[in-house]
Formats: structure tokens, C-alpha cells, sequence
């Protein structure tokens, strides 16, 4: 079942949360009670039901084309709570419903500037939707409450609803859209995962989120320092969360507006693993990366997932 349509705040105020989001976490206890009761589960029963596409390798996670085709749709600007978008999705629906996952430019930018995310995921396996904002210099909580109202039309308004489960949902977003990222994550916490990139905020501590959380930075940026953003940013989330903290070497605050590689592989695997349940990407997150002289990052932190 689809959440209903969110109840928004005046302007200065974050989403109030929502009826249906206690009923899903209610749904969940009860499920773990049922699982617990009933023993363990098999190893047939132990893949996930939303895998979605073969087998991952190195190859296919880097690609910039993955297993499904894709197509788009256009979302006009006079949408409510938001300034409309582009949704990428997989036009195969023979393996089932996709997890959704909404991305917000940055301060002054527009959906353009995160097109190339697009068809690069959605060909993954999700139903990708990238957005404008209401004006090009919303602040963040701004930009958190758009990538809210983004994700509801996705789901409730969208033309391809019936693509995209409800219940698997992400957000991603760049510098003040990744200040968004957070914002909404923080609020938001039945999402399964949350990728700020290069992300800026005046908010420097996340102590009670419940969102896994990958957060990617860059060695040069000069709009929003790791040392005052990214690095504080990741450092406040819970110890006991599902968390990564990437850095990217010698990059500038603008690397994840053009098409990386490094940041594809990542954040791929991340929406695999906690929006698809996909512990077959869990191999692409843990171990850590090499951060040595020469490699693609200079800092990589984590709590490599369920202690792998």
C-alpha cells in the first residue's frame, strides 16, 4: 500500500510525519516476532525477495549501463511541493516492483546537473527520479521537504506508481541537496538509504538517524570542506547504524555533478544493499577500499554492514 499524501508544515518546518509510517514500523515488529517464532529461516529463504538482475561483478556495477532498459518521463514544474523532474525507470517489469529513489540538485543547480545518475541506476534495477526545486536557492530543509513531497508523488501521482514499492525508498542529493538528503532522512526514517554528496548543511550533528547513510565527500572541496561538513556529518551518525563515510581524491565539491565512476559503484551497491536487501553487493562495500598513495580515495570510513 502506498503512504498517503503528506501534511506539510508552514514554510520554516519539516514534514510531519505520517500515520502510515508507524503502521509500517508496527508491521515490521510483528513480522521479526513471526520470523523469531518460526526459527531460523533456510538458506533458500535467505536471499532477498527484492533481488533484482544477475549476479554483480566488478564489471557490472562500474558499467555505465547496467542489466535493465530504461525510458523516462517527464514531470511537469506545476507539480505540487516541488519543481518537477525527470523519472528514469526499467521498462521490464517481469522481476516485480523497483525501489524508488528521489536526487536533488544543489544550491543554484537543477535536475540536469544530476542527470547522469538517471539511466546509470534506474538500468540497475530502480526507478530513478530526478528533480528541480521550487527556486534555485532553496536551503536545505527547503530541499528535504521537496525531495519528501518527490518521493509521495512517485509512489501516489507518478505514471509509473506501479513500477516503484512504496516501501523501498531512497533519497540522494548534491551539496545543499545533500544538506536535504539528511534533512529528510532524518525525518523520514522507514527510507532505506540515504547518499548526501559533497553535502552542505548548517546542521552539523545526525545523532538520531535511522537511515543507512552514505556519505560522499571530496579531498578539495572548497565549498563544503570535509572537515566542516562531510567528516562532522558522518562522524554525529549513530555508532550502531549502517554507515560509510568516501572521500574522493583530490576531487572538488563538484565531482558528483559529472559522471564518476567511483561514485556510481558505491552508490549502487549502497541502494542495493539496504534498498534491495541485496547481499550481493555487500562484497562492492566491505572491505574497505585501498586509501593509499595513488588511489581513488584519500579517507574511507565505515561499519561495514551486519559485520561483514
Amino acid at each position: 500500500m502506498n503512504p498517503p499524501s503528506p501534511e506539510l508544515r508552514e514554510d520554516s518546518g519539516r514534514p510531519r510525519s505520517r500515520t502510515a509510517r508507524f503502521a509500517a514500523r508496527s508491521a515490521m515488529a510483528l513480522a521479526l516476532v513471526a520470523g523469531l517464532s518460526g526459527g531460523l529461516a533456510s538458506p533458500a529463504q535467505a536471499a532477498s525477495e527484492y533481488e533484482r538482475g544477475p549476479d554483480p561483478t566488478e564489471r557490472s556495477v562500474t558499467a555505465v549501463r547496467g542489466h535493465f532498459d530504461t525510458d523516462t518521463d517527464t514531470v511537469s514544474s506545476l507539480v505540487s511541493g516541488f519543481g518537477g523532474g525527470t523519472i528514469y525507470y526499467p521498462t521490464d517489469t517481469s522481476e516485480g516492483t523497483f525501489g524508488g529513489v528521489v536526487i536533488a540538485p544543489g544550491y543554484t543547480a537543477g535536475q540536469s546537473s544530476m542527470s547522469w545518475y538517471g539511466h546509470r541506476i534506474a538500468s540497475q534495477g530502480f526507478v530513478v527520479f530526478t528533480i528541480d526545486t521550487t527556486t534555485r536557492y532553496d536551503q536545505p530543509d527547503s530541499r528535504g521537504r521537496q525531495l519528501d513531497a518527490a518521493l509521495d508523488y512517485l509512489v501516489e501521482d507518478s505514471d509509473v506508481a506501479d513500477r516503484v514499492d512504496g516501501d523501498r525508498l531512497a533519497v540522494m542529493g548534491h551539496s545543499m541537496g545533500g544538506g536535504g538528503t539528511l534533512a529528510v532522512a532524518d525525518d523520514r526514517p522507514e527510507l532505506r538509504a540515504a547518499i548526501p554528496l559533497t553535502p552542505w548543511h548548517t546542521q552539523k550533528s545526525w545523532s538520531g538517524m535511522e537511515v543507512p547513510t552514505l556519505v560522499i565527500g571530496a579531498e578539495n572541496d572548497s565549498v563544503a570542506s570535509v572537515r566542516t561538513h562531510s567528516i562532522p556529518f558522518y562522524e554525529s551518525l549513530p555508532g550502531n547504524l549502517d554507515r560509510a563515510y568516501l572521500e574522493l581524491r583530490g576531487a572538488s565539491h563538484f565531482a558528483p555533478n559529472m559522471s564518476n565512476t567511483a561514485i556510481a559503484k558505491y552508490s549502487i551497491s549502497w541502494l542495493k544493499r539496504f534498498v534491495d536487501e541485496d547481499e550481493r553487493y555487500e562484497q562492492f562495500l566491505c572491505p574497505a577500499p585501498d586509501t593509499g598513495f595513488g588511489t581513488d580515495f584519500s579517507d574511507y570510513r565505515d561499519s561495514c554492514p551486519h559485520g561483514s
